[in-house]
């Protein structure tokens, strides 16, 4: 297999419960949702998608040919010294649609413990170290156990009951981003309130103008 990367760069989580956790982020390319593509948004399973997640030109983008390359392109972006607490970042577009078990396996050999964000339609490899399913109204969810449940609120038919039943460590509430940010924030937060299990989640690398 080529892997098909946009970009991949050393940042701090923004979101979750890893927000704050220096991490390499691999955004790999492609999207079963959605094209990418702004004239394709009006037919988009995830039509409120703001990633960039098109082509292999973005930082430290490229294809690359194996997993062992793939997981020394992750590596060249660990910036400190120290081998410990190394931590990667699988994002997309949708990663499952390339992330396999060989890369995975290349990942721990170089000492990182291997995140996932997955919108939940594509069965994950194993050994994955933490899996986050965020998941899309209209699409068919195939996932349903993991450490992380982080659902965009609020969705056209996305009540977050319906995910309740799931077996996930942690249910996460996330406000839409977009014109309507500061009402889709307090709908999250009294969303919360009124339902405990769900925990409000904030994309704080936004806030903070970093990637």
């Amino acid at each position: 297999m080529t892997y098909r990367v946009k970009e991949i760069f050393y940042t701090l989580q923004g979101e979750g419960r890893h927000a704050g956790r220096p991490a390499v982020f691999c955004r790999f390319s492609n999207c079963n949702l959605w094209t990418g593509r702004e004239k394709d948004r009006h037919r988009a399973v995830c039509a409120f998608c703001d990633t960039d997640f098109v082509g292999t030109d973005g930082q430290n983008g490229g294809r690359f040919a194996t997993p062992e390359a793939l997981a020394d392109a992750v590596l060249e972006q660990w910036a400190p010294r120290t081998d410990a607490q190394r931590f990667v970042v699988c994002t997309g577009g949708e990663p499952l649609l390339q992330l396999d078990a060989p890369a995975v396996e290349a990942l721990h050999d170089r000492g990182f413990m291997v995140s996932v964000e997955t919108n939940g339609t594509r069965v994950p490899p194993p050994g994955i170290d933490w899996l986050c399913v965020s998941p899309k109204t209209g699409s068919r969810m195939v996932v349903e156990r993991g450490d992380e449940l982080k659902l965009v609120y609020p969705q056209q038919h996305g009540d977050p009951a319906r995910f309740e039943h799931l077996d996930f460590d942690s249910f996460r509430l996330q406000p839409m981003d977009g014109p309507d940010i500061a009402a889709n924030t307090r709908a999250t937060v009294e969303y919360c309130l009124e339902h405990p299990l769900w925990n409000f989640s904030l994309q704080t690398h936004k806030y903070l103008g970093i990637p």
